[in-house]
C-alpha cells in the first residue's frame, strides 16, 4: 500500500475550485452553479461575498464549505483598524457565513475555529497588530486545506481497500474534488486513487435534482480526469442495485451524529435502504471535522430550499408555476443502513453508538 507522501506526490489535479492567494489576500473560487456550461472563476473579497457563494452554490459541499468560510474569517480581519476591532469583525462575519448552510457542519466548525484562534494570539500576545494576526489566520487556514487534503488521502487509501479490480461504485450527490475544494473528494477519493495506481474502477452517478450535482459535477469531474463514468435518473437507482450493476455504494455527508446518523444530500437515504436489502455494502466517508457529538436527530436542521429550484430545471418551467413543493436539500440515514464510516482516523463499523466516538476522539 501507497504512503500518504507518496500519493501527495503523485496527486495532480485538473481541476482546483478554491485559490486562496497568500501575497495578494485574495480568495478566488470556481463557480459550481454554472458547471459544466461553463467554467467561471469568482473573486471573494468579503465575508458576505463568500455568504452568498456558499448560499448560491458556487461553493458546495461541507468540507470546501469549511475551507472557504475559513478564508472569508480572514477576509474579515483585513476590515480591521486595529486588533480592537478584530473581535466584533469576526464575529459578525461568522454570524453572515454560519446562516448561509446551516445543516454542513463543517461551515461552523470552520468559523469557530478562526474566531477562537485570533481570541488566542491576541489574549497570549502573539500578534502585536493586524498584520500579524493576519499572516497566523493566514497559515490557519492554510493549515485547514492541507489537513483536509492529507484527510482525504487517508480516508482514499482506506476506502480503496474495500474496492476490487473491475468494480463499480455508485455515489451519490458530488463528494468529490469540487465539494472538497482539494481536487480529490471523500467519497471519490477511493476512486481517484485506484485510477493513478492504474486500478480499474468506475461509477455509476445519479443525476441528483433537484441541482443536478451528480449530472453537472461528478460526472464533469470525473470526465475531466478521465474515470469511467455512467449517468442515471434518480429513479433508476433501485434497478441499477437490484441488477447487481454496482459492487458497493460510497456517498460523503454533510453531518455525522455520535449514533451513526448521517446526514447528507436528499436521495442518500434511498441508496442506503435498498444497498442494504440488496446485500451491497454502504460506505460514508467523511473527515472528522464532520462529525457533530453534540447533537441529536430532534434537533438538526434540516435547509430547505427556494421551490422554484424543484418547479424549474435551470430557470426551465416543468411543473404549474404554483404547486406546492417541498425542498428538503438533505436527508438522514439510520446507523442500520450503513455498513462502515471511513474516516482519516481509521474505518468506523457497528455499533456505531459506541464506537465513532472510539475513533473521532482518539
Amino acid at each position: 500500500m501507497v504512503s500518504v507522501k507518496e500519493v501527495k506526490e503523485m496527486f495532480k489535479p485538473k481541476l482546483k475550485p478554491i485559490i486562496w492567494d497568500d501575497n495578494e489576500n485574495k480568495l478566488t473560487v470556481l463557480d459550481q452553479s454554472v458547471l459544466p456550461f461553463q467554467k467561471v472563476f469568482v473573486e471573494l473579497r468579503t465575508p458576505e461575498d463568500v455568504a452568498d457563494a456558499i448560499r448560491l452554490m458556487k461553493v458546495r459541499g461541507a468540507p470546501a464549505i469549511g475551507i472557504t468560510a475559513a478564508y472569508g474569517m480572514v477576509l474579515a480581519v483585513l476590515r480591521a483598524e486595529n486588533l480592537n476591532d478584530v473581535i466584533k469583525l469576526m464575529h459578525d462575519a461568522k454570524s453572515v457565513m454560519d446562516k448561509a448552510r446551516p445543516t454542513a457542519v463543517n461551515l461552523s466548525w470552520a468559523t469557530s475555529y478562526m474566531l477562537n484562534r485570533a481570541r488566542e494570539y491576541i489574549e497570549k500576545g502573539e500578534a502585536k497588530d493586524v498584520k500579524e494576526l493576519i499572516t497566523l489566520l493566514k497559515k490557519d487556514a492554510n493549515k485547514i486545506f492541507d489537513d483536509e487534503l492529507e484527510a482525504e488521502i487517508q480516508m482514499g487509501l482506506y476506502g480503496l481497500e474495500k474496492l476490487n479490480p473491475g468494480d463499480v461504485v455508485l455515489t451519490q450527490c458530488n463528494a468529490g474534488g469540487l465539494a472538497t475544494g482539494t481536487g480529490l473528494g471523500t467519497a471519490l477519493a477511493p476512486v481517484k486513487l485506484a485510477h493513478i495506481l492504474g486500478i480499474d474502477v468506475s461509477v455509476i452517478a445519479p443525476e441528483t435534482r433537484p441541482w443536478l450535482q451528480g449530472s453537472r459535477l461528478t460526472v464533469y469531474e470525473l470526465m475531466e480526469e478521465g474515470i469511467p463514468v455512467t449517468l442515471i435518473t434518480d429513479t433508476a437507482v433501485g434497478l441499477v442495485m437490484y441488477k447487481k450493476m454496482v459492487n458497493s455504494a460510497m456517498v460523503g455527508a454533510d453531518r455525522i451524529l455520535a449514533d451513526g446518523h448521517v446526514y447528507n444530500k436528499i436521495g442518500t437515504f434511498k441508496e442506503a435502504v435498498i444497498a442494504h436489502e440488496m446485500g451491497i455494502p454502504f460506505y460514508v466517508l467523511a473527515p472528522v471535522s464532520t462529525f457533530d457529538l453534540k447533537s441529536s436527530v430532534d434537533n438538526v436542521k434540516i435547509e430547505e430550499r427556494d421551490p422554484d429550484e424543484v418547479r424549474t430545471v435551470r430557470g426551465v418551467p416543468i411543473a404549474p408555476e404554483n404547486v406546492k413543493v417541498f425542498n428538503p436539500v438533505f436527508d438522514v440515514t439510520p446507523p442500520k443502513y450503513i455498513t462502515a464510516i471511513i474516516t482519516e482516523k481509521g474505518v468506523i463499523y457497528p455499533p456505531f453508538d459506541k464506537n465513532v466516538r472510539k475513533i473521532i476522539e482518539k
